[in-house]
């Protein structure tokens, strides 16, 4: 095999892709922190008890694992980082109030998410923790529409359902385990004939109910239909409730729901939400409320956030322009690198020609030259110049 040759859904990134997704990671972390967001970094790799602890049987099987040769333990490259910053939130912060973290780094999946999807997703994501009330959702909501804007994605639709609903009628069901698992299946295919066959048993409105579920997708009305046809549970009438609330407050967006996305069922606790746009296989981003993720830490406590790989953004986002630069002449003479050391300092890009060579960067524009004039050093532009 050739030495260049890369393991399946591993590339390299090329300078101007690599440019492309910086610049999105820098006005991600940037509107994050206007948002008032801590920046955390968590390792890459943990030990492999305390990377899965409470994260189910999806996240162990996406996770590379590893021997440590200093202690002889297995070790896990980090599939997401959520657990972490849970983690963070619960032990080493420990704060008594509310807490917003933000994060950005390389995630490794043992297979790809998607057929065209890396192995090797650039995550970001934020979080919010110890506030239970729905103004944290509509935050994270629309902080992650945001991250949208901030990199030039356009006609962006948002898809929401809400946990709660599910489990709900499923507790009431009267299923054994073996059989819930099948009835989530069914769920996430909408296979009506295998749900009515699992819920043959069940009490006739849940049945009923189920039955009904993968039908209710669709604008706002969906909301209307479900209080109408699923029974008043509690659950579900909150959870209907909320989504209608979060809804209510996104009258610029396109906002769709699926009341039977098992996606991450056994992770959210409420609404959550993903994030698609034209040309993009799967959704951009993903979220929602999953109070129970701090519990395997010691400290259960409302939590709500997102996250994306920003990968996978770039692909779809307006290219921006390029930065402009000035072209200099290599030289050992002071009063040169003194001119070129000035403007680098001002945050100019200044690209030396080496002697012999034409410059052959290309991720940068040239739109201007430092040549010497009665000798002095000053900067022209190439139009000026070549007239």
């Amino acid at each position: 095999m050739s030495a260049w040759v890369l393991p399946d859904h591993i590339a390299d990134v090329l300078p101007f892709e690599a440019r492309h997704i910086e610049e999105i990671r820098r006005d991600l972390l940037d509107m994050a922190r206007c948002y008032g967001y801590e920046l955390v970094m968590p390792p890459l790799l943990e030990h492999l008890e305390s990377l899965l602890t409470g994260s189910g049987e999806a996240l162990d099987l996406q996770t590379f694992k590893l021997v440590d040769q200093l202690s002889g333990r297995m070790l896990g490259l980090r599939a997401d980082s959520t657990p972490q910053v849970a983690r963070i939130d619960a032990h080493l912060l420990n704060r008594p109030g509310v807490t917003r973290l933000c994060y950005c780094g390389p995630v490794l999946h043992t297979r790809p998410s998607a057929p065209h999807a890396t192995r090797e997703p650039l995550q970001f994501g934020a979080e919010i923790y110890g506030h239970k009330g729905l103004e944290a959702d509509l935050e994270i909501l629309t902080l992650a529409l945001d991250a949208m804007q901030a990199a030039q994605v356009q006609d962006i639709r948002v898809d929401m359902a809400d946990a709660r609903i599910v489990q709900a009628l499923v507790s009431q069901a009267q299923l054994d385990a073996p059989s819930r698992g099948l009835l989530h299946a069914a769920l996430a295919s909408k296979d009506q004939s295998e749900i009515r066959s699992i819920t043959h048993a069940s009490p006739a409105p849940i049945a009923q109910a189920l039955q009904l579920l993968p039908q209710l997708f669709g604008d706002v009305s969906v909301l209307e239909e479900a209080a109408r046809v699923l029974p008043s549970l509690p659950g579900i009438s909150e959870a209907l409730a909320h989504l209608s609330w979060i809804a209510g407050h996104m009258a610029d967006t396109t906002v769709s729901f699926d009341l039977a996305d098992l996606r991450g069922y056994a992770y959210y606790s409420g609404a959550q939400f993903s994030i698609y746009v034209p040309g993009a296989s799967d959704a951009l981003a993903r979220g929602g409320r999953y109070d129970e993720v701090g519990s395997v830490f010691g400290r259960k406590r409302p939590a709500v956030g997102f996250s994306l790989d920003i990968k996978a953004l770039s692909s779809v986002a307006t290219m921006r322009p390029l930065r402009a630069a000035i072209r200099a002449p290599w030289s050992e003479a002071a009063d040169l690198r003194s001119s070129i050391a000035r403007l680098r300092a001002k945050g100019e890009t200044v690209v030396c020609v080496l002697p012999g060579h034409a410059s052959e960067v290309d991720e940068f524009l040239y739109d201007r030259e430092l040549i010497q004039v009665a000798g002095h050093w000053v900067v022209k532009s190439i139009e000026l110049v070549a007239k």
